[in-house]
């Protein structure tokens, strides 16, 4: 059997990154390394000698520590202990001891060594991985009701328009753009919280003395964008016809009411086993699908709606800001024909690929359609769909 050399093993803990603190039966420090020198900012003339309650917040809390070992059976020993030591500066440090008692060749107590981890790093890690959770969250609890509030803003600002006077028009139009920077600004929230989760760094500012909060202020970049008002329009939407498929109710009403504004015929789902008996018995010109749904998943559908209908244009959108399953990923290997929307939906950008994928089907032309900037994902040719009284486009039952 090899043994390693005394020396090297004292140079092996003297050197250790880890906190290494040793104590005689009393307490008292008589031991103490580098790394507990860098990481509590004592330097050895002030700690040693001194009772190794020093190093902890409370008395409590070294004798927590201490009964441990002493509860711990015959082995007199803990192994990854959460406590917490209180450095020079006053600094709380979470950490992980594993220790020991210290027994003489009589089998008589005569101490106790710790090696203690500082775990911030390991506990940001944790955090950031449940913000991570948390931003996927809520991207989809705030996004879904936001699509609502902007369905029906547009709504709104369509009836202020044509209803009141100029000067009424004026304060009018002063309210709903407040509305609309109140909801840029919880979106780009949103943004920053997934983009903290994503980089797995976050800022901080003071919120009270000595408390501090993550900095999820919105940056330059996320600054409130110029709205489109609703301006005449000679209704190139009128007649279309589009169904709308998503499990939120309010989305789906919102939307649905937001396209029969611009004269589509609107059929609404919010199970995808509806949708496609709505898609088997009425002809459709463009559907509207959510990502995330009971039943099948919008990747799932996507195939569904392909397989029986081919040159059906399909457009996704989802309340959250990261593919956790990679749904649009499959769903463009495999011939994604929509662009995906990211909730809340801006109006006018859908009604422009609504358009685009109208005046495709009624002339056939090279090349991929262009997409709105916003849209996350790229629209693709779409074949014109099939024509009135052929097998795909059966008549109403209705």
């Amino acid at each position: 059997m090899h043994f390693l050399d005394p020396k090297y093993l004292n140079r092996l803990v003297e050197t250790s990154p880890d906190i290494i603190v040793a104590v005689d039966i009393k307490g008292t420090i008589v031991y103490y390394n580098d790394g507990a020198r860098r990481g509590l900012h004592y330097s050895t003339e002030e700690i040693i000698g001194q009772n190794v309650t020093r190093l902890y917040p409370s008395i409590e809390e070294a004798r927590r520590v201490m009964t441990a070992m002493r509860n711990s059976g015959d082995t007199g020993r803990i192994s990854s202990f959460e406590s917490t030591f209180r450095s020079k500066d006053n600094e709380d440090i979470p950490v992980a001891i594993s220790a020991s008692i210290i027994y003489d060749d009589d089998n008589q107590e005569i101490g106790s060594i710790g090696f203690a981890r500082d775990i911030r790093g390991m506990r940001r890690r944790e955090q950031l991985a449940t913000a991570g959770e948390i931003a996927i969250s809520l991207a989809h609890e705030i996004n879904n009701p936001l699509e609502v509030i902007v369905n029906n803003l547009e709504l709104l600002a369509r009836d202020v328009e044509a209803k009141l006077t100029d000067a009424e028009l004026v304060v009018e139009s002063e309210r709903l753009d407040s509305i609309r920077s109140g909801v840029d600004r919880v979106q780009a929230i949103v943004r920053r919280l997934d983009e903290m989760a994503r980089k797995g760094t976050y800022e901080t500012r003071d919120y009270l003395q000595g408390k501090r909060m993550a900095d999820l202020a919105p940056r330059a970049a996320d600054s409130p964008h110029e709205h489109e008002t609703a301006p005449v329009r000679d209704w190139p939407l009128t007649g279309m016809s589009v169904l709308v498929l998503d499990d939120d109710p309010g989305v789906v009403n919102s939307l649905a009411d937001l396209l029969r504004a611009e004269r589509c015929v609107v059929h609404t789902a919010m199970r995808p086993s509806k949708a496609l008996a709505v898609l088997r018995n009425i002809k459709v010109d463009a559907v509207i699908s959510d990502v995330v749904m009971p039943e099948m998943d919008g990747y799932e559908f996507y195939l569904q709606v392909k397989e029986e209908w081919p040159n059906l244009p399909v457009i996704l959108m989802t309340a959250y800001y990261y593919d956790k399953d990679h749904i649009i990923k499959r769903s463009r290997l495999r011939g994604l024909e929509g662009a995906l929307f990211k909730k809340p939906m801006n109006p006018a950008k859908l009604r422009q690929v609504l358009l685009q994928c109208r005046n495709k089907a009624v002339q056939p032309q090279k090349g991929p359609i262009p997409v709105p900037r916003d849209c996350a994902d790229g629209l693709t040719p779409n074949p014109p769909p099939p024509a009135a009284g052929s097998e795909l486009a059966r008549p109403s039952r209705a």
